[in-house]
């Protein structure tokens, strides 16, 4: 990742926040038939090994997990806010026009290792907790008790469990930081009065 040094995100915590707010990876692997990627919600593990650890499930009938050596390097990107700078919405452009529309974003390169985890005990304990953290915000929780048991047994043999444990973090955080602070100002005002909140607040607390 093309990473300019106002850009790069080097906060632990900050790459740690941006993989738990936008849980769906893309796990890029590569297999004898060439690159590949699978898109799946990730848990981060923070605590665990020097960067943390990913865990996941795939369908039984994906190759990935066949194809993909146990041990093999791969990488999970996830992308947090994003969105559209017009070169209108800076004050300095209306005065010298020396500017040209960009995105903003957030992203996140995880390195690491994966490995099979093919066990029920393993896979119901993964999919507990993916449910708890997606299903809290509803008003009645759906909970993995809530299907008979014979059903969720078979749901449960066809997917296997997944981890990548994590060698290191790349972080990216373009938020125009490299802006003149009125320039700067403008877009976050524009993209608030759009409804683009999440964008605009990430761009207040990354401004130098």
């Amino acid at each position: 990742m093309y990473l300019p040094p106002h850009f790069a995100e080097p906060q632990l915590d900050t790459l740690h926040r941006i993989v738990r707010d936008n849980a769906l990876g893309m796990l890029v692997t590569h297999t004898g038939a060439g690159l590949d990627a699978n898109h799946l919600p990730f848990l981060l593990d923070a605590d665990e090994g020097p960067a943390g650890v990913l865990r996941a499930h795939v369908a039984r009938a994906n190759p990935v997990w066949r194809e993909v050596a146990e041990g093999a390097p791969v990488m999970v990107v996830f992308r947090g806010v994003q969105g559209y700078i017009s070169p209108s919405w800076y004050p300095s452009k209306h005065q010298t026009h020396r500017h040209v529309p960009t995105w903003n974003y957030e992203a996140v390169h995880a390195h690491g290792t994966l490995h099979v985890r093919d066990d029920e005990k393993f896979v119901r304990g993964l999919l507990a907790r993916l449910t708890r953290q997606h299903e809290a915000a509803e008003a009645q929780p759906w909970k993995m008790s809530d299907a008979p048991p014979d059903f969720l047994a078979e749901m449960l043999g066809h997917i296997v469990g997944i981890e990548v444990r994590l060698t290191r973090l790349e972080g990216k955080r373009k938020l125009s930081q490299n802006r003149e602070r009125a320039d700067r100002d403008g877009a976050i005002n524009t993209l608030q009065s759009r409804g683009q909140d999440e964008l605009a607040q990430a761009m207040r607390q990354a401004s130098p």
